[in-house]
């Protein structure tokens, strides 16, 4: 059966540890909280759409020693397809050391290992995998030539293209032209358009710079919410009242719900709505992985909580 969702990206093994502040450079700090989770911005992706409801397969590479084992059972056991998952002898699994204060506060190191071996050719591997699907959520935790091929064999098979443009780098504009919808936090968006995102007028800008750039649609967050812009409306939605304790992975939720509101041909701003919920639940559960909700949850949250939506200003 096709799959709702392809996701081309990261596999790593994530270390976190929680204390009470972050430690200063070259210092130190004692944690209270250890855990180790499946991780990488692939496998978030993967996993949060097939708890949402829908078929997700992942294009990705994982080494063969013991956290690629670990990280290709956590997957199965998720049910997230992996027939274009590649074990590589030559390259260590990937690994994500993830400190979070107190307060939600985050630092991450990550080591990528095998996930930069993905190649061109693993993608041509996995066409017919991608132009069967509904909807293509790419990331930046792979190398980029293996991330455009991914969008341009989803461009051709009329498959919708999500771009979570993280780790941020500068990115061509032929790929920028060939995305339907981009999702960025403020630091990204940065990165992408030299515009510092600090309240909805200037995440506004930085939405607008990258419309007239090619992209169809952008979504901004912000300080106080997220923004989306597309050539047809713009819509502004605040912050939920939700108990945060780590963001860590809220991205990766947002992103996979919208692709799996998307693949069910939601209108983009409901999509928006339903990512939105998605991402507020994640940053109530310490881990990328352990905040990644489930559908009922995300669906009780928006029957309790009617996100406020506020239009453009005039």
């Amino acid at each position: 059966m096709s799959p709702d969702l392809v996701v081309v990206g990261g596999v790593a093994t994530d270390y976190l540890v929680q204390g009470r502040s972050l430690p200063e450079p070259g210092g130190s700090a004692e944690g209270d909280v250890f855990q180790e989770a499946l991780g990488g911005k692939g496998a978030n992706g993967a996993v949060a759409a097939v708890r949402l409801g829908a078929r997700a397969a992942l294009v990705a590479r994982v080494g063969t020693d013991g956290r690629g084992l670990t990280q290709v059972a956590w997957l199965t056991q998720e049910g997230v397809s992996l027939e274009a998952v590649v074990p590589v002898p030559e390259a260590p699994s990937g690994a994500v050391l993830v400190m979070v204060d107190g307060s939600g506060r985050k630092q991450t190191f990550s080591a990528p290992g095998a996930n930069h071996s993905l190649s061109i050719r693993d993608v041509l591997r996995s066409a017919e995998l991608i132009a069967t699907a509904r909807v293509l959520l790419v990331q930046l935790e792979v190398p980029l030539g293996a991330v455009q091929a991914a969008v341009r064999l989803a461009r051709a098979a009329g498959v919708r293209v999500v771009l979570d443009p993280a780790p941020a780098v500068p990115l061509p504009e032929v790929l920028l032209e060939d995305v339907h919808v981009l999702r960025s936090n403020a630091s990204e968006a940065r990165t992408l358009t030299g515009i510092r995102v600090h309240d909805r007028a200037s995440a506004r800008r930085a939405a607008t710079n990258l419309l007239m750039r090619g992209v169809g649609a952008a979504i901004i967050a912000a300080p106080g919410g997220n923004l989306l812009v597309s050539r047809e409306e713009e819509a502004w939605l605040p912050h939920l009242p939700v108990d945060a304790v780590d963001t860590t992975g809220a991205g990766d939720a947002f992103s996979a719900a919208l692709c799996v509101a998307l693949a069910e041909s939601q209108p983009l701003l409901t999509a928006a709505r339903f990512a939105h919920a998605a991402a507020a639940i994640a940053t109530t559960r310490l881990g990328a992985q352990a905040g990644l909700p489930y559908r009922d949850e995300v669906e009780g949250l928006l029957a309790d909580v009617k996100p406020d939506v506020q239009p453009a200003p005039p």
